[in-house]
Order: C-alpha cells, then structure tokens, then sequence
C-alpha cells in the first residue's frame, strides 16, 4: 500500500512539473551577441528581454508565461543555421531575428520547415521577403530596395557636383545596400567615380583611402557596418580628407561615435523614423534606461517583433504556426513602432526611411 501511494505521489508530482513546463511558452532571438556587432545584438536582446518582462507582468500570452531563449549568431550565416536548428529543439513558437541579412535569410529555411514564425526586427535585404520559404517569413523593418531609393535620390540631388565613391563588404547587407544606393542614385542621374568591395573586419584601410583621395572622392558611400565605416572615417580624417561618409542603418549604435571620435562629425545616415521619439514606447524607452540597457538602434523593433506575435497569438486562441500565420496576415497590431500591418509577403506596413546626422557623438534627423 506505501509503495503504491509513494508511486501515486511521484506520478503526481511528475504530471505537475511536466504541466509547468508546458504552460511555458518557448520564444527567442538571435543576432550577434558576441564578435564585432555585438552592440546590435545588446540592442535584440535588450528589447526582448523588456518585452518578455512587460507581457509577463500584464499576464503572459494565453495566461501563460514567456520564456526568452537567446541565440547568438555573431552574423555568420553557418553558425546562423546552428542557432536555428538548436531553437527547434526548444520548441521555441517565435524568431524574433536574426539581424544580420546573410544570417535571417538561411535560418529562415529551418524555421519554415519546422512550423516556427519568424519575425526580423533588423534584416532588410530584399530577398529575405522576396524568396522567403513559405509562410510565417516577416519583418518589422524596412527593406534595402527602400533604403537605397532614399540614399541613391539624396545622394544624386545633394552631392550631383562631387565625385562619389560607393564601396561594400560583400555581405547580403552590405552588397544589397550598396548595389540598390547605386542603382537609384544612376536613375537619378548621378554616376559613381569608384565601386569597390572592402573585407570585413580589417583594420587598415589606407590603400582604399589612398585610392579614394587619388580619385578626388568628396563622398564615401559604405554599404556596410559601423566598425568598417568608422575606421575608413578616421583614417580619411589622418590622411587630411574632408570626404563625407554616407551609409546606413548599421551605424545606429553609439559605437559608432566610439570608433571615430571627432572624425564621425558630419556622417550620414539612413535608418527609420526614430522609434524612440514614438509616444507609446516613452515608458518602455524608460524602464530600459532605467534598467542601464539601450534603447537604441533596433531595441524596439524587436520588442514590436514579440508584441505582433503576442497580439496575433492572442486573437488566435492558440500559439499553433497556422492559426497565428493567419492572424498575422490578416491584422493591424499597435506596437512601440505604432501601428503596423504586414502584406502577402510578410514586410511591415511602416513609414520609410529618413537622414540622421552624427554631431558630437550624437545622431538625430539631419537638419
């Protein structure tokens, strides 16, 4: 009779801790938590870990809790597939990433085969979209085909008297970017003096800023990240040029101004209208800051990531791939971003791209 009750008990305790476990629900993000742009994956996971708490704190998803999972990728698309395949194994039912578009755009394979929604609060390369694997493929940033018309219209009506020079790093981003900047900036008129490609993750690049002053260059377009970018500043600053660098949202991050110093005065950039001066995301702006995380950059994307995915779940019943994919397609969802709404294949109904201006350390729309 103990035995049987002992057992009894045992089974119980068993039921119960198997049930907690799966009240949980599972969800992640990935980026690059470590390597040279870690500061953008200290962003990710600093807006989903405030998103996770506050939903939590508001009653969880379903009435059950969130559980984060974080992956790092450190942008490389093989470790990027690891990332991914190890985030099915915990059952995760949300990606909000990965950042890097050569990371998003192959994970986005395992996730699709496997039933896992994918929401990128960072990759903007076309194809991600464009080619996705099937459904449950979504962004909540702009595109490079969108960025570029910005950069490529400025750069020809702005600087039509200047030699530019447009230059990338051979990666999905960067060459996207880069090759979309040039192709609206030709439409507009305006023809580059060089198009090069650079290595990421050197550190010397003085045969590229020789050759740029060689050439008269008066504005560098990097399709590229910050720590490239901020080296060619400094390095066009040593060598006595005033050459304006122009680039992208992957300089949104103060590690930029870290880099370059007094030499990043005057740079350029794309990115979207800055989520932090939206009015619905002052109290999550303020309790990052409080917390001492940034809120910068693509923090807040990847808290409007969860949030869509949570709101949709919510409407569904259910945290199952097809009913939340259905959701997903079918509704408008009010984020820290605003208000955002996807279309048949999966980008965000969201306001474009405008110019930031770095001034003492600082970026805000250019003037």
């Amino acid at each position: 009779m103990k035995k049987h009750l002992l057992t009894g008990v045992a089974l119980c305790v068993s039921v119960a801790f198997s049930s907690a476990a799966y009240a949980d629900i599972t969800i992640a993000t990935a980026g690059p938590m470590t390597g040279q742009y870690a500061s953008f994956g200290a962003q990710m996971k600093a807006g989903a870990e405030q998103a996770v708490e506050d939903i939590n704190a508001a009653g969880g998803v379903l009435g059950e809790k969130l559980v984060l999972e974080i992956g790092d990728d450190a942008c490389d698309p093989k470790q990027a597939v690891a990332v991914a395949n190890q985030m099915v194994g915990k059952d995760v039912k949300l990606m909000a990433g990965h950042f890097c578009s050569g990371s998003s755009i192959p994970a986005s394979q395992v996730y699709a085969e496997e039933g896992i929604i994918q929401i990128t609060p960072a990759s903007t390369n076309p194809k991600y979209t464009d080619e996705r694997p099937g459904p449950g493929t979504y962004r909540v940033c702009g595109r490079d085909d969108q960025q570029g018309q910005t950069a490529g219209a400025f750069l020809a009506e702005k600087f039509g008297d200047k030699n530019i020079a447009i230059v990338h790093d051979k990666t999905a981003y960067g060459k996207g970017l880069a090759d979309q900047t040039k192709k609206f900036m030709n439409e507009a008129g305006k023809q580059e003096t060089l198009y090069e490609a650079y290595t990421a993750g050197e550190k010397d690049y003085t045969a590229l800023v020789s050759k740029l002053k060689a050439e008269n260059i008066g504005v560098l377009y990097v399709g590229g990240y910050h720590t490239e970018a901020g080296l060619m500043a400094r390095q066009m600053r040593d060598q006595g040029m005033d050459t304006v660098l122009v680039s992208g949202d992957a300089l949104v991050t103060d590690e930029y101004w870290q880099i370059t110093g007094d030499a990043g005065q005057g740079t350029l950039m794309t990115f979207s209208p800055d989520p932090r001066k939206n009015p619905v995301a002052k109290p999550v702006v303020e309790a990052l800051e409080k917390a001492g995380k940034t809120a910068e950059g693509y923090a807040l994307y990847t808290y409007a990531a969860i949030q869509a995915w949570a709101q949709a779940a919510e409407a569904a019943g259910t945290t199952n791939f097809d009913e939340v994919v259905a959701e997903l397609d079918a509704r408008d969802f009010e984020t820290v971003l605003g208000g955002l709404s996807f279309d048949d294949k999966g980008d965000v109904s969201l306001p474009g791209y405008v110019f930031y201006e770095w001034k003492d350390g600082k970026y805000d729309y250019l003037q």
